[in-house]
């Protein structure tokens, strides 16, 4: 992770925690309730999780499906009693209920933060996630997500690495492969490949590109229907590829 001219470097623990849970994160695929499933997430952070994911939520006036869907799986993943779910669902309807965050929100996370900073950076992973659920976050969902990521005593760059890493391996990759290719070359680009492989090998990418976005494998990724579409889009797009591919390679036969 390169430093910001613009930003002070992290502390040392934080810079090695943070690093590796973008590792994580990004074996992952992104999906931050599959990240919950493998580390978890304290008890203590749950109120502010829930909290600032319904103030996010609100950000535009209105609360959207995928904002609920996605509060939902992250309850799934931390395997939350039936009270316990209550209670996430009382302090998600707090955070929605707010314009500005009260000084006392997030304080158990700012609090321990220091001395465990994971369980901290969890929360704002899941939050920046909140903040794209449909692609690049608007204006009004980043600056409350950038709100409460301070309000847990976490810098700024925090948010700012987060969004990059989903601005190089989601938001462009969803703006690349909704956009059918019109050309042998597009093609080939949106298969991974080059003109020059043989057929066999293009196949071979085809069906690993068809294979990150079937249905199946998402379903069991707790995936929202916002993102679920976008592979469906993919996988079309994908299939338009490998037919135009497979055009080219008659063609020249």
């Amino acid at each position: 992770m390169e430093e910001s001219p613009q930003q002070p470097a992290l502390p040392r623990r934080l810079e090695a925690e943070f690093t590796s849970l973008l590792r994580e994160l990004s074996a992952c695929g992104h999906q931050t309730t599959t990240l919950l499933e493998r580390v978890g997430l304290p008890f203590w952070c749950r109120q502010s999780l829930f909290f600032f994911l319904g103030y996010i939520a609100k950000s535009e006036g209105r609360v959207t499906e995928a904002d609920i869907t996605y509060a939902e799986g992250l309850i799934k993943a931390l395997r939350l009693s039936r009270r316990q779910r209550r209670k996430a669902i009382g302090w998600f309807q707090d955070g929605k209920a707010v314009e500005d965050l009260p000084a006392r929100s997030g304080l158990a996370v700012r609090i321990t933060r220091r001395l465990m900073p994971v369980p901290a950076l969890i929360t704002a992973f899941c939050l920046c996630h909140a903040s794209q659920l449909k692609g690049r976050p608007t204006r009004a969902r980043r600056y409350r997500c950038e709100d409460a990521i301070d309000q847990m005593g976490l810098p700024v760059i925090v948010s700012d690495d987060i969004f990059d890493s989903y601005a190089r391996k989601i938001w462009i990759r969803h703006a690349e492969n909704l956009a059918p290719p019109v050309s042998y070359e597009q093609a080939c680009n949106l298969l991974g490949v080059t003109r020059r492989d043989s057929l066999p090998i293009i196949k071979r990418a085809y069906k690993k590109k068809v294979s990150g976005c079937h249905p199946d494998k998402l379903s069991q990724q707790g995936v929202t229907p916002e993102e679920a579409e976008l592979a469906k889009q993919r996988l079309l797009t994908y299939q338009q590829a490998w037919e135009l591919v497979k055009r080219r390679h008659r063609i020249a036969r």
